[in-house]
């Protein structure tokens, strides 16, 4: 099955060192935030990987000439610079002819990719997304009267789900991304909610998504802990 991950932005947020490389690229420890991520896959015997760049595509390439990874077939597609996640993804459409894995190149989880894989299967749907819980930017605090309760440095909030990524795709979900440059997450996603195409498989665990330096800074330090969980 084929694994596709969307790592074509700009990187802005992170422009420390998308100046010079895309932010898949960007080192969490010793190797890119995009091979953590393609690991994670391999764990659960995904190896065909479509990478679907942009931004400095020619590094990622350039990378995976250098770097090969052990059983793992990777090609690196150049879905044009100014192209948004809709448009990506139709890029590759007549490369995508059976269900596939979909996930960004910048969030990091320690999500059973088989038992999503099952979910999406026996649900029936034209895609799955897999919904996270968001890792809190503050600590939070429970107080009663003038005294602290509890308290949680970023704690991960148990309250609200959002799209952590990690999708289930059919071929015939392609069909609702029009030729126009748009995004995944409105128009062709929209649809698929108001036809009841869209699933959503629940995961309580680890997941963090990389958008700034104090992002990049706290994956780091789970390394150095050695308490990375999607390790």
């Amino acid at each position: 099955m084929k694994v596709v991950i969307l790592a074509g932005g700009l990187g802005t947020r992170l422009s420390e060192y998308t100046k010079l490389i895309p932010k898949p690229m960007v080192k969490i420890g010793k190797i890119p935030i995009l091979v953590h991520i393609i690991n994670h896959y391999m764990k659960y015997n995904f190896n065909n990987f479509i990478i679907a760049g942009g931004y400095k595509h020619s590094v990622i390439k350039n990378y995976f000439k250098k770097n090969k990874i052990k059983n793992a077939n990777i090609k690196v597609v150049n879905t044009e610079l100014k192209s948004l996640t809709g448009r990506r993804l139709k890029l590759l459409e007549k490369m995508l002819t059976e269900t596939f894995m979909l996930t960004y190149g910048d969030g990091i989880s320690n999500i059973d990719l088989t038992k999503l894989y099952n979910f999406h299967k026996k649900n029936k749907k034209k895609i799955t997304v897999t919904a996270v819980h968001p890792p809190a930017r503050f600590g939070e605090l429970e107080i009663s009267g003038k005294l602290v309760k509890t308290f949680k440095e970023k704690p991960q909030l148990q309250k609200g789900w959002i799209n952590g990524g990690y999708f289930v795709v059919e071929p015939a979900f392609l069909k609702l991304i029009t030729n126009k440059n748009e995004m995944l997450e409105r128009g062709p996603i929209n649809q698929a909610t108001r036809k009841k195409m869209l699933a959503a498989y629940k995961h309580e665990g680890f997941w963090f998504c990389m958008d700034t330096i104090r992002d990049k800074v706290a994956l780091d330090n789970m390394i150095k802990k050695k308490k990375a969980p999607w390790l």
